[in-house]
């Protein structure tokens, strides 16, 4: 089954624990930063919209983009009723095509890594600058290589009343990719229902990322820590990167 297909009506149950305020709050600061004061955003890879409906909160006019139907339906959901309703796109990144500029791009939650042929995480860090205005800003997180590795044989579980997840990690060192097996059993009513979904993420290293984003035409290119401006350190588990469209004043 396709990653997201089944897991997505129970994924913001399983990641209660994920502060996306946080996340957030880390971008407003580099855009403090950076001195900038963007308009328009776009959100790669949404998922269920939580970063998309804070950033729409907070007065950004905001289109959601992501690869899986099914996550796309609970982020329309979530956004019912808003002053400032988003606006959703079913696309893949390496063939991001938005209806007009927009001042930032964002991607959260190590989304990128979910790219896993190297050419095709090019392919989309082009076309997020294609979609950028003169001067905009890029900020995305990813997974380190360590954290991948590290995630090889690990068995992992997540549960509420009504659901059970079990996933196992399996990296391959020849493939750079780590894969997730995931049983997931949802309870409805009485019964419990099993889906099994596969997700695999690649271990991008950042002098990776910092040459398609050059490739690209990016500039003022920098990597931080999990959210902080200090340089990632040997053993850090997620990493920023910031990067600007054009000549910057």
């Amino acid at each position: 089954m396709d990653a997201y297909h089944a897991l997505a009506a129970s994924y913001d149950r399983l990641t209660n624990d994920v502060d996306y305020e946080a996340t957030v709050d880390f971008y407003m600061q580099i855009l403090q930063r950076e001195g900038l004061k963007p308009r328009t955003v776009a959100d790669l890879a949404c998922g269920t919209g939580s970063v998309t409906k804070i950033l729409a909160d907070r007065g950004y006019h905001v289109i959601g983009v992501d690869m899986s139907e099914e996550m796309l339906t609970e982020a329309a959901l979530k956004v019912q009723g808003m002053e400032n309703p988003p606006r959703f796109i079913h696309q893949q990144l390496q063939r991001l095509c938005l209806p007009r500029g927009v001042d930032m791009a964002v991607c959260a939650l190590d989304s990128l890594d979910y790219v896993t042929n190297p050419d095709d995480c090019a392919q989309a860090i082009r076309r997020i600058y294609k979609v950028l205005n003169p001067g905009g800003i890029f900020i995305f997180d990813v997974n380190t290589p360590q954290k991948l590795r590290a995630m090889d044989g690990q068995v992992f579980l997540d549960e509420d009343d009504d659901v059970y997840c079990v996933w196992r990690g399996e990296f391959d060192g020849q493939t750079n990719i780590c894969s997730y097996a995931m049983d997931l059993f949802q309870r409805q009513g009485d019964v419990w229902h099993r889906a099994f979904e596969e997700h695999c993420e690649y271990a991008y290293s950042q002098e990776q990322l910092t040459a398609y984003l050059k490739a690209a035409g990016f500039t003022h290119i920098e990597v931080y820590g999990d959210r902080s401006f200090e340089a990632p350190g040997a053993e850090e588990q997620r990493i920023y990167l910031k990067a600007r469209k054009g000549k910057i004043k």
